[in-house]
């Protein structure tokens, strides 16, 4: 079982998206929420500067990185949960389960750390950084696996963005995507995916329910 981190285990997208928000708004890219989360949601640090260089060049792009951890450290540190429902779906998961996240590793254990949530993960959270390509692509999620000693194809992923169940799929992995949080339902659907909006349905939902 892979898990994603941020919007699966933590409910730390819906203060990114604010930061982002600011931020497009001060440096000359005003951007909707709807844009943010279809554009950056679910991608890497290294995807996402991409496209803020491209359209606002290096310079910027730079004082973009450097404000967004700044602000989203410090909501991260006054107003970050859990995901609801999750610790009562991980205490109902038996198999083996890992996180694979876009996220990088200092950021993870902020914000495991920060719900309580690291110590039942230790040692088994892998990230995008590890890879040479992130989401979509199935790099991480096929790292994550052999890390894992399992087949990609007895794998289930849980995501919440578009990126992340495209990339499941593209590892022949099952995926199962949260519509629970900021991502619209109909961007989750396709092959070999189940939508669900409760984190306390997941257990069953693994077992065929």
């Amino acid at each position: 079982m892979i898990f994603d981190c941020d919007g699966v285990l933590v409910d730390s997208e819906p203060l990114a998206l604010r930061v982002c928000v600011d931020l497009g708004a001060e440096l000359g890219w005003p951007l909707t929420e709807e844009e943010i989360i279809h554009r950056f949601l679910g991608r890497s640090e290294r995807a996402v500067r991409g496209q803020i260089a491209e359209r606002l060049g290096e310079e910027a792009a730079s004082r973009w990185g450097v404000s967004y951890r700044e602000r989203l450290d410090a909501a991260i540190d006054t107003e970050l949960t859990a995901v609801d429902g999750i610790v009562e779906a991980l205490d109902a998961i038996t198999v083996p389960h890992c996180i694979a996240s876009s996220g990088l590793h200092a950021k993870m254990r902020r914000t495991l750390g920060r719900t309580g949530l690291y110590e039942r993960f230790a040692g088994r959270v892998f990230s995008a950084s590890e890879v040479e390509r992130g989401k979509p692509e199935p790099d991480l999620f096929l790292h994550a696996a052999s890390r894992m000693g399992a087949e990609p194809a007895r794998c289930a992923v849980v995501e919440d963005s578009q990126y992340g169940v495209r990339a499941a799929r593209a590892a022949g992995m099952r995926s199962f995507g949260y519509a629970g949080g900021l991502t619209p339902a109909a961007w989750l659907e396709g092959e070999n995916t189940v939508v669900f909006d409760d984190m306390r349905k997941l257990p069953g939902l693994l077992n065929g329910g």
